[in-house]
């Protein structure tokens, strides 16, 4: 049985501009970024690299059209090495250019074609929340599925995972809160996941100790505090990445996907909107097992009794960012039941990483609850 790994070697700079000295930026490399943060950090430092912004191909998380436009175009290019600076869905989009084929992405993601790595990826993050640089799992969008499908394998782990921690700067506040909410689940769904060891386990739970110190400082010092925390953010977010990339994510993630999907929910937010009640369910199915030390571990973050976690963890989250009812989303009641059938159907890799497996009934229950 494999414990752990760890691919991607960790670097930290302090600027952008110490990045791009450090690995030579420059010919012969493919980057991918987001615009806002290469016209204010790497405009004019990349001589000779082909530049290429997410903005290009779609807005939003990516879809199965996004990625094959991406595609074409990069197989026209003689890059020898991929380097994305932006936010998960830039990560996510840019490690299917290493591979060595020409597929596009149903057949990539639906493995039809073998997955094999032909180039170097650098990825360098722009949020705190996807932890995708220190992962194997991209995630995309199919359009006429109306739903999300993720592909894990070892072939799309990026070769660095660069943090720099100005980049979040930029961060609107609400990106901001959002995407730490969805490390924070990173953390929580690999600690409590079947496929889950002593090694992964330790990342998880300094991770989700880091990001619950943060929350409860900014509750206490006000939405600026967290510039002081950005590093500390950062580096959780890559703690609760490579816990995810062993062990993997669950329920959580999976019941969020048809919200994305069909009204365009952001990734983290759309997490948001199950944590607690799917960790409710999960206790009272299955009260006793690693269920228990997580509760224990939140618990001493947030000081609290173990049996008030979630109520606590509740009203931590809600002075960060208000969540909403999925109805206001546009959600109608009708769908809690093929909402459910539908992650029953397409999602058996996060369903089989869940702390317990729910069934359609258990899902389509916890929709009506949250709708």
């Amino acid at each position: 049985m494999k414990l752990f790994q760890q691919r991607p070697e960790v670097q930290k700079f302090d600027t952008m501009k110490a990045f791009l000295e450090a690995f030579s930026v420059g010919e012969g490399d493919f980057i991918l970024a987001s615009k806002s943060i290469y016209d204010t950090y790497m405009k004019g430092l990349c001589s000779g690299a082909v530049v290429r912004f997410k903005s290009e191909y779609g807005a939003g998380e990516p879809t199965d059209g996004m990625i094959d436009a991406l595609l074409k175009e990069f197989r026209r290019l003689d890059c020898k090495r991929v380097i994305a600076v932006g936010g998960g869905a830039v990560i996510d989009m840019a490690k299917l250019l290493v591979l060595g084929t020409d597929a596009g992405a149903e057949e990539i993601f639906g493995r039809q074609v073998p997955l094999q790595k032909e180039r170097e990826l650098i990825a360098v993050p722009t949020t705190c929340g996807a932890g995708s640089e220190s992962s194997n799992v991209t995630i995309a969008e199919f359009t006429e599925r109306r739903s999300k499908m993720g592909l894990a394998d070892d072939a799309l782990y990026p070769d660095y995972a660069v943090l720099i921690p100005e980049l979040l700067r930029e961060l609107p506040y609400s990106f901001f809160a959002t995407s730490a909410i969805d490390a924070l689940i990173h953390g929580i769904e690999s600690f409590v996941s079947p496929k889950a060891s002593l090694y992964t386990q330790m990342f998880s739970e300094k991770a989700v100790r880091m990001i619950l110190d943060g929350f409860r400082r900014i509750a206490s010092e006000g939405l600026e505090s967290r510039f002081e925390l950005l590093e500390e953010f950062l580096v959780a977010s890559d703690l609760a990445g490579i816990a995810f990339g062993n062990a993997g994510t669950g329920a959580v993630h999976a019941m969020s996907y048809p919200l994305s999907g069909e009204y365009h929910v952001a990734h983290g937010e759309a997490n948001y909107q199950f944590l607690t009640a799917v960790f409710r369910k999960y206790k009272e199915l299955q009260p006793e097992g690693r269920i228990t030390e997580l509760d224990r571990i939140l618990a001493q973050a947030l000081l609290c009794a173990p049996e008030d976690v979630y109520r606590e963890l509740e009203c931590l989250l809600d002075q960060i960012i208000g969540r909403k009812p999925l109805r206001e989303y546009g959600m109608k009641e009708s769908e809690t039941e093929s909402f459910a059938k539908s992650v029953e159907k397409s999602q058996q890799r996060l369903l089989n990483q869940s702390y317990i497996k729910f069934d359609a009934a258990q899902m389509a229950e916890i929709y009506r609850e949250l709708y």
